[in-house]
C-alpha cells in the first residue's frame, strides 16, 4: 500500500476543531504520540482507500479502554452484519473485552467502524502511525476478500 495524495489533520477530540495540518512526515510519528496526546485524534484521507470502500480514517487513543482505535466509515452492505461481526471476533486476538463496534449507518449508507488496532496481529506500540494506517488497511482488506467470497 503507498499513500498517494494524503491529507492529514490533527484535530481536537471534544470540539473536532483542527489543531494543525500536517505534511506527510507526520506519518512517521510512534503511533505512542496518541498516549501522551489523549485529546487529539488523526484524519486521514488519501484516494488509495478508495479501494478498500473508505474515504478516510482516523486514529486516536480511546478515552476509557486506551486503546489505538481506527474509525472509519466501510461502504458495504447491511446484509454483511453477520459475517462482518464474525470476521471482528475472530481476527481480534485479546483476552480483555474487544472494545470494537461496528454500526450499520442508513444515512450514509456504511458501516460505521471503531477498530482497536492493539488487538490486531502485527500491532506494537513502537510502530509508526504509517505502519499503524498500513496495518489497518490490510485488515479492511482482508474482511473485504472474505466479505466477497460467500
Amino acid at each position: 500500500m503507498v499513500l498517494s495524495k494524503v491529507y492529514l489533520e490533527r484535530c481536537d477530540k471534544e470540539t473536532e476543531e483542527t489543531i494543525a495540518v500536517e505534511s506527510p512526515d507526520f506519518l512517521n510519528t510512534p503511533i505512542a504520540y496518541f498516549k501522551t496526546h489523549l485529546n487529539e485524534f488523526l484524519y486521514v484521507e488519501s484516494p488509495t482507500f478508495e479501494e478498500i470502500k473508505v474515504d478516510a480514517l482516523s486514529i486516536e487513543v480511546d478515552d476509557v479502554f486506551r486503546t489505538y482505535m481506527a474509525l472509519f466509515g466501510l461502504r458495504v452492505q447491511k446484509k454483511h452484519s453477520n459475517a462482518i461481526k464474525n470476521y471482528l471476533e475472530e481476527h481480534l486476538h485479546t483476552d480483555s473485552i474487544k472494545n470494537y463496534s461496528a454500526l450499520f449507518s442508513a444515512d450514509e449508507g456504511l458501516w460505521e467502524i471503531n477498530l482497536p488496532l492493539d488487538f490486531i496481529e502485527g500491532f506494537q506500540e513502537e510502530m509508526t502511525i504509517e505502519q499503524a494506517i498500513e496495518l489497518s488497511y490490510s485488515f479492511i482488506q482482508h474482511l473485504l476478500q472474505q466479505l466477497n467470497e460467500k
